[in-house]
């Protein structure tokens, strides 16, 4: 980087840069938006966060996904400036849907956005994002928005598309994230730009277990095991929360933290989905690489979604964006 105090906004033109028909980065207003408006009025879909998870959320403008995204600053939330922007800029007379992670500031500045938007007469919803179940269910309100929030993007951005209403786009985005949980493990801290040296220390043979995505500690460590043992970790809360068993469909996405190489990440995928096959619950669609990440972090976030039919025809509808591109 040349800068730390530069580096979001170097970030932000280069990837427009790099996918100019799908997108731009508005400066002025620190938001990332779709390159051509929707050639018919549709709700619109807008999200934000903390940089240093990319490819989230900017990387999920485009067709078929978000119409804005409002990046903040290193693991900081957007400020209420960016989102009024974005939802401006995503309002074409439907309506906008607020996808909002589980995190204090991103919950506060998106509900104070809504007020000031709504009483301009634009009519708000909202989904909020919690599929961490690395938080036991007596502290259900902790729970983070980790993985579910780009599967949310995906396919309420596709029920958007398809003109459904903003009543019928935000119960989709509901359904997708009660069908959801992820669950994350680190073997290393990130390094912040500002700070240029890891979090925290972790010995070399232990890793966190219950990590998120802001450079902060897991809930509990452990000395290194098993790709065997990590992929049983990773699944055995979703799966007693979500009650997989025979005959169920999942969309598993397996997403590296910034640098964990792909051949550990498919070979976890590969682990992961014989373990859900041992009990008839079959990953029929998967993504894995890196779609939700914490700067250079080594590590890997599981999200596992439970879908209907209704779910997976909406997942495979096209999208034209920078992380996500098929069918178009």
């Amino acid at each position: 980087m040349n800068a730390p105090e530069s580096v979001v906004n170097e970030y932000l033109r280069g990837l427009a840069a790099s996918h100019p028909e799908v997108i731009e980065f508005n400066s002025e207003a620190r938001i990332v938006q779709r390159k051509l408006l929707p050639t018919q009025p549709k709700v619109g879909l807008i999200s934000g966060g903390g940089s240093g998870c990319e490819p989230m959320h900017s990387g999920y403008v485009g067709f078929g996904g978000l119409d804005a995204a409002c990046p903040g600053e290193i693991f900081t939330s957007p400020v209420p400036a960016q989102i009024m922007a974005a939802t401006e800029r995503a309002d074409s007379g439907k309506g906008v849907l607020y996808i909002i992670k589980n995190f204090g500031g991103e919950v506060m500045n998106f509900g104070l956005s809504a007020e000031i938007m709504k009483r301009k007469g634009i009519e708000i919803s909202k989904v909020l994002v919690n599929d961490d179940c690395s938080f036991p269910i007596s502290q259900f309100d902790r729970r983070r928005g980790l993985g579910a929030t780009i599967l949310v993007e995906k396919i309420a951005g596709a029920a958007a598309q398809r003109g459904y209403n903003l009543a019928q786009v935000t119960s989709i985005a509901k359904k997708v994230v009660a069908n959801s949980r992820s669950f994350g493990v680190a073997f290393n801290s990130c390094t912040t730009p500002k700070v240029g040296h890891p979090n925290f220390e972790m010995p070399e043979d232990e890793f966190d277990i219950g990590v998120g995505i802001g450079g902060d500690r897991g809930h509990s460590r452990s000395k290194m095991v098993s790709a065997n043992k990590i992929a049983e970790i990773l699944i055995e809360q979703p799966a007693l929360e979500l009650e997989l068993a025979f005959g169920k469909k999942i969309i598993l996405l397996l997403s590296g933290l910034g640098s964990t190489p792909s051949i550990e990440l498919y070979t976890l995928s590969g682990i992961i989905q014989e373990k859900l096959e041992s009990v008839g619950t079959k990953a029929v669609r998967s993504l894995v690489g890196n779609f939700i990440t914490s700067l250079d972090s080594f590590g890997v976030i599981a999200t596992f979604l439970v879908a209907d039919e209704e779910l997976l025809e909406l997942y495979d509808s096209p999208i034209d964006t920078p992380a996500l591109r098929w069918g178009k």
